[in-house]
């Protein structure tokens, strides 16, 4: 089944928590409304939300309840989205402008801390407190993989595991509680709880080392912003580290060529030949592949039903996806 007739399978109540999120980030003050309502309909594949409902198959499924844990994390998600934009400095996202770029940093960081705000008095409907311990874990988590990037840009000195353990923090683990909470909120068993959290970790490192593959090989129309944007940031991921590890020329140009007082103005074509020669391209979507094939492991313990093939439907695509 292809991934569109998945969600299609759920169409109904993704509009529910669609209506939902838009209802969510209303806010009397204007500019706060707008920038939110902006980043909202900006769009986005709603993978998490999507997990959450999945997840919920597997215990007592109730959308009424479920869409107070789809829509703070991917509340969670949109809020933390604004806050790279500002870190990173950039101006477009999905092809449009950002928050930070249509007002300026001070607008975008308030809309952010707004938007987890939010997110945070959703849950509240949960009177239990292991939801909300497992939703501040996350969110603590994404703000010190924010801070070990900022730490590490333009570090071309860092190893993989500084590069697992960022990415870890950033994007897995908010797919991984995307699933354990879909589980939790209908009342799943606990190994069933356990095996879907396995299953959205590596399901989510498998989606961010794909998304720093396309940052070389994609195009500017399919990602929205210019090919290479993460190491013109500084920010070295997977196919990089593996180039400058295995060969210090590599490395050296890399240095030469952004070690410069405006980085975002240099022609980084050169390097960006360099790596995909290099085999690191190939290496990532190895390391990827690994991650997915953990993920299948953890779905075999899962009971047999649509739900447990659906959710390998979407692990195959976001592992193989093209943009």
């Amino acid at each position: 089944m292809k991934l569109a007739e998945i969600y299609m399978q759920f169409q109904s109540d993704i509009n529910i928590i669609e209506n939902e999120l838009e209802k969510t980030v209303q806010a009397k003050n204007n500019v706060l409304q707008e920038a939110s309502t902006q980043l909202l309909k900006a769009g986005g594949k709603r993978i998490r939300p999507v997990f959450v409902l999945l997840a919920a198959r597997f215990g007592d499924y109730d959308i009424n309840k479920l869409k107070h844990i789809a829509v703070p994390l991917e509340l969670i998600h949109m809020g933390s989205l604004v806050h790279d934009d500002v870190i990173d400095d950039a101006e477009l996202r999905r092809g449009k402008k950002t928050i930070k770029s249509q007002w300026d940093n001070r607008v975008a960081m308030y809309t952010g801390d707004f938007i987890f705000g939010k997110a945070l008095e959703t849950s509240t409907f949960f009177a239990n407190p292991k939801i909300h311990q497992i939703l501040a874990n996350a969110m603590l988590e994404m703000c010190l993989g924010e801070i070990e990037q900022i730490r590490d840009q333009y570090n071309w000195g860092q190893n993989f595991r500084i590069y697992l353990r960022r990415i870890k923090r950033k994007t897995a683990l908010l797919i991984a509680v995307s699933c354990e909470l879909g589980a939790l909120a209908a009342n799943a068993d606990p190994k069933v709880q356990r095996n879907l959290f396995q299953f959205g970790y590596n399901v989510g490192m498998s989606f961010q080392i794909t998304d720093d593959v396309l940052d070389f090989v994609g195009t500017e129309e399919q990602l929205g912003k210019p090919a290479g944007g993460d190491l013109r940031q500084g920010n070295v991921t997977l196919p990089a580290l593996y180039a400058m590890h295995h060969d210090p020329e590599i490395k050296q140009l890399i240095e030469e060529v952004l070690e410069t007082n405006y980085p975002e103005n240099v022609d980084i074509s050169s390097v960006l030949q360099a790596i995909k020669k290099s085999g690191g391209i190939e290496y990532a979507i190895s390391i990827s592949d690994q991650y997915l094939e953990k993920a299948y492991d953890a779905l075999e313990k899962l009971p047999d039903t649509k739900e447990k093939n659906y959710l390998r439907e979407i692990a195959a695509y976001i592992g193989k996806r093209k943009f």
